[in-house]
């Protein structure tokens, strides 16, 4: 399972992948609730869990019980015209099948932030010969 934690200060993202144990302790958790970011190695941390997807990657919907993946009737809007179309989604608790869980910090540990959300110098392209 991969842990994807974001910082809204900075608007920094991070993740990280939990092995087996540590993500079994995750299951029954639902969206909304809150865990201790030594879970994942940010000692003092809290983070809220913001929503995730399954191995299909559908996405987990916080109004819908469980962990069963159904359908739910859902608006979009199109320039000013308003459809209402199904779309499939899972329940909204962490489960065997759960891939992927976004979480958003909450409470800061000592650990500072530039440490858990470092910036990623980006690549430069090969010049072309």
């Amino acid at each position: 399972m991969k842990i994807v934690f974001s910082d809204k200060k900075t608007g920094r993202t991070a993740q990280a992948e939990l092995s087996q144990d540590i993500a079994a302790t995750l299951y029954g958790k639902k969206v909304g609730d809150t865990l201790e970011g030594e879970v994942i190695g940010l000692s003092g941390y809290r983070l809220q869990i913001t929503g995730g997807s399954d191995n299909s990657g559908f996405p987990m919907y916080k109004y819908v019980q469980g962990y069963v993946k159904t359908g739910v009737l859902g608006e979009s809007k199109k320039k000013g015209s308003k459809t209402i179309r199904r779309k499939t989604v899972v329940g909204g608790m962490i489960g065997v099948t759960t891939a992927q869980v976004n979480t958003a910090v909450v409470e800061y540990g000592s650990k500072p932030a530039e440490e858990v959300f470092p910036i990623k110098e980006k690549k430069k392209s090969e010049e072309s010969k």
